[in-house]
């Protein structure tokens, strides 16, 4: 059915075949997105290189289709949809589980578009045997998980999707209903954190049994694989997690390397043993918005540039973790509390920051919830990942 042109009323519907239409289907995020002063227009190369097989490890226990929309033969619309075979060995109570297929990276002129493209997922989904669909994802849980509801009136930081605001409409008209809310929070890193906080971290400093280290750089290829290992650990029982695989690892550590500063990447470690991570990075989209997501001409120099020293730069803290077994102790706040503050103190002597956010965090994670409550972080943005039965 992949292979076949879909009609409805005028709307052609046809699955991407070859460069030319991948290359339409990167470039119609652009075109549609160029008026919104808020959305950050990714690179180029970074679209690309995440729907090809052979070099995004996705592809490895998924199957993917993208779709291409054209009305009076000009495009007009794309979808992407796809089935990923570890989340489908997921117990159903988290999430995805047997049966249960996504679609994402969906952009649309109109309504009738969007209905058009939504129901050829969905057909395509139902004809491999799935019973559900819980989207939109971009493509993986650990992409842009989510549709924008809130928040649009300031940019995404790195790694986090931005959407227009009709889509939420078109969606729920489609029937979908809400399976998970999705929330960022952000604080302002210039100020102390509570005294409270303050005692709970100089308690921590006094425990020989503590160290919290900054991650080495020239063994980074194995310190991504502890950070990775304690998240596989520490998200096995959360709400959407999927397993990452030893070659997403791999290539997961070699893409984020040049963002990575030793002082914003912390491992806690309880006697000689990490068992927990705070990862931090600088807010890429700002140069990336500012080139307009085109390394070249002369977008490559001003990136690099920027990446060697970030200055006045905002700061996202895009994952935690703490291992399972720790998670109900009370030493888990205190470790999580530690690297908050470390990172915000380097954030801003070393790099001029401000401003911080954390997140993606599911709104009924209570922990994370509580942490982000104590150091007087305010909800910024809400994502909402929606369901239906097919």
């Amino acid at each position: 059915m992949a292979s076949q042109t879909v009609l409805s009323g005028n709307i052609k519907i046809t699955p991407v075949a070859g460069k030319h239409d991948l290359d339409a289907f990167i470039d119609l995020a652009y075109r549609l997105n160029a008026t919104d002063p808020n959305w950050v227009p990714p690179l180029r190369g970074d679209v690309k290189e995440l729907l090809t097989p052979g070099k995004n490890p996705f592809f490895e226990h998924a199957e993917v289709q993208l779709f291409l929309a054209r009305r009076a033969g000009k495009i007009v619309g794309r979808i992407s949809a796809h089935i990923d075979h570890l989340a489908l060995t997921v117990p159903p109570a988290q999430g995805m589980g047997p049966g249960t297929g996504n679609w994402g990276m969906i952009e649309a002129e109109d309504r009738a578009i969007s209905d058009a493209l939504i129901a050829r997922a969905e057909q395509w989904l139902g004809d491999k045997g799935m019973i559900r669909v819980l989207a939109p994802l971009s493509l993986s849980i650990w992409d842009e998980p989510g549709l924008l509801t809130l928040g649009h009136d300031h940019p995404p930081m790195v790694m986090m999707g931005h959407h227009p605001a009709h889509l939420q409409g078109w969606i729920e008209g489609e029937g979908y209903t809400v399976a998970k809310r999705l929330v960022t929070y952000e604080l302002d890193i210039t100020k102390e954190f509570p005294p409270l906080i303050g005692r709970i971290i100089a308690s921590g400093e006094k425990n020989p049994r503590i160290r919290i280290r900054e991650v080495n750089l020239k063994d980074f290829a194995n310190e991504a694989q502890t950070i990775l290992h304690i998240l596989n650990d520490a998200w096995s029982d959360n709400w959407g997690f999927v397993p990452i695989t030893d070659s997403e690892i791999a290539y997961v550590g070699k893409k984020l390397k040049p963002l990575i500063r030793p002082d914003l990447v912390r491992i806690a470690e309880v006697d000689g043993e990490p068992v927990a991570f705070m990862m931090t990075w600088p807010d890429l989209n700002r140069p990336i918005k500012q080139i307009g997501g085109k390394l070249f001409p002369f977008g490559w120099a001003k990136l690099l540039l920027w990446l060697r020293k970030p200055k006045n730069a905002d700061m996202r803290v895009p994952l935690m973790g703490v291992v399972k077994r720790l998670q109900a102790s009370r030493l888990a706040s205190q470790l999580a509390f530690m690297m908050v503050e470390y990172v915000r103190r380097a954030a801003v002597s070393e790099y001029g920051g401000k401003r911080g956010e954390i997140g993606w965090i599911l709104d009924d994670n209570q922990g994370m919830v509580a942490i982000a409550d104590a150091i007087n972080s305010k909800i910024n943005k809400e994502y909402l990942i929606y369901e239906k039965a097919l």
